[in-house]
């Protein structure tokens, strides 16, 4: 039984950062998923990877594994750097491109 801790990225379907804050602890699949012949449908008999359980700190996720014997791997986040750029800079004369509609 394994698990790994990591920090959430952004969702791709929204601009915000809600729920990246937090440190999440997943366990990692021990069965293999199997395909259903009749209906397609993906299932596991592993009911671990349901369980999904978040901390403030990776301080904290990083003890809880610990107290609890469970073998971990911390994933670091990867921040993005951040790129500011205004509205007023889509229409200076130096632009690398040409502003064309």
């Amino acid at each position: 039984m394994s698990a790994k801790i990591y920090r959430p990225a952004k969702t791709a379907m929204q601009s915000g950062k809600a729920k990246t804050h937090r440190w999440v602890l997943e366990y990692d699949p021990e069965i293999a998923r199997t395909i259903d012949p009749i209906m397609g449908y993906t299932s596991s008999s592993d009911m671990k990877q349901q369980i999904r359980l978040s901390f403030e700190t990776r301080e904290e996720a990083i003890s809880y594994a610990e107290r609890n014997g469970i073998a971990f791997r911390v994933i670091e986040p990867h921040d993005p750097k951040r790129r500011r750029v205004a509205y007023a800079d889509n229409f200076r004369f130096d632009r690398r491109q040409p502003w064309t509609h």
